[in-house]
């Protein structure tokens, strides 16, 4: 070490020491336009509702409630997930309709609209961390390899967090002529992976990229971003408006609920389908996840205030990231669908299916589920019935 080292700032110390997976820091040009964009203040970059984006509570509470080894046992699968085998002849054919859609697990999600192919928050690795050995890891095997799932014209993400932009994910991409549709300051990642800088489209809010007759926008979101221990705010999260000649369709991405979805549905909308964060709440993070009764409101400020398209539930299943059970997500939006009498779609893992033609909608998760709390459920009345009844009255599958 020379003397002149010593006079490096820390932070840019820690920075050159910083391994690939944390991605990189945006500079120049790039860094200009985060610094131009009217949704960057006082150094960071401002949600369109004020969020909490750190835990509320008590951190030793919560600490309990994860690591307790009874609710660690209900946040997983009681059994292996049924996944679907996704096939090269499952998405050989064209849909029919002209738009389907295929579930990866988690966030990531392959939609063929109007003839072309946009693959959502693409994560095929184990784990969602900076780490091989540590971190939340896969409970599902993914469907399909990602090298047989066959070309595709642009991969979207919806902000940096590790379980929705996945580095070896993102390498193996990176060697194919995909375009890749980011929020603005999230190329900096990409571009340090390999990612040929022509080869983005990196965008603010409410900005629109095209891509062989799709167009792509970047629309609000309510979270934050970061893949290191400090979080700079310097790289934005999105959701995506994506319309075709025939079909338009939304990816949530990671958001609270706010009152700007009406506006991006009375812009972008209505919607043949929307893919709906519902996974991954919890009271110690309100602001930034959506609880399933949320994601419906949602979906439905999407579509003009009534029910419309297909809402297709997403980010839970896969990974265990908070701490509800691992099937209350599917169970509760199951419910919330039914009362708002809107049309969701239930596929298992890998199953493609058409949002204009026959949808899944059956649980296949009470298979493999550990029995749960109805507890978003009005309290029913137990009058004429037997105890053995009464408490089976609040267990999944209880109709």
């Amino acid at each position: 070490m020379t003397g002149a080292d010593y006079f490096v700032p820390f932070r840019t110390k820690l920075r050159s020491m910083r391994t690939e997976p944390f991605g990189a820091d945006p500079a120049g040009v790039r860094m200009q336009r985060i610094l131009n964009s009217p949704n960057f203040a006082d150094g960071v970059f401002q949600n369109p509702l004020g969020a909490r984006t750190r835990p509320s509570g008590s951190g030793l509470e919560f600490a309990k409630i994860y690591f307790q080894k009874e609710q660690r046992i209900r946040r997983a699968p009681a059994g292996p997930v049924p996944v679907h085998a996704t096939t090269l002849a499952d998405l050989a054919a064209p849909p029919a309709t002209g738009l389907r859609l295929t579930w990866m697990g988690h966030s990531s999600v392959l939609a063929e609209i109007d003839g072309r192919r946009v693959l959502f928050d693409p994560v095929w690795g184990e784990r969602c961390s900076p780490f091989p050995f540590a971190g939340p890891k896969r409970l599902h095997p993914v469907p399909v390899p990602l090298a047989t799932l066959g070309p595709v014209d642009v991969v979207v993400i919806s902000h940096d967090h590790y379980d929705h932009l996945d580095l070896p994910t993102i390498r193996a991409l990176a060697g194919t002529d995909t375009v890749f549709a980011v929020p603005l300051g999230v190329g900096a990642h990409l571009e340090r992976w390999g990612v040929a800088p022509d080869r983005l489209r990196e965008l603010d809010w409410n900005e629109t990229a095209k891509v062989n007759g799709i167009s792509l926008t970047a629309t609000p979101a309510r979270h934050f971003c970061g893949r290191g221990l400090r979080n700079n705010q310097h790289t934005l999260w999105a959701s995506w408006a994506v319309s075709g000649p025939e079909h338009r369709i939304y990816h949530s991405g990671d958001t609270g609920y706010f009152p700007g979805f009406r506006d991006i549905g009375a812009e972008h909308g209505p919607f043949d389908a929307t893919m709906i964060q519902i996974g991954a709440y919890s009271e110690y993070w309100p602001d930034i996840h959506m609880t399933p009764a949320e994601g419906m409101r949602a979906h439905l400020d999407l579509q003009g205030g009534r029910p419309h398209g297909v809402m297709l539930p997403i980010h839970w299943g896969t990974f265990n990231l908070a701490p509800h059970a691992w099937a209350e997500p599917a169970e509760w939006t199951k419910d919330a669908a039914e009362e708002a009498e809107q049309a969701a779609a239930f596929p298992r893992p890998g199953e493609p299916f058409e949002p204009g033609g026959t949808l899944p909608v059956g649980p296949w998760w009470r298979a493999v589920s550990a029995p749960m709390a109805h507890s978003w459920r009005p309290a029913r009345s137990t009058e004429g019935l037997d105890e053995a009844s009464k408490g089976d009255l609040d267990l999944a599958g209880e109709r």
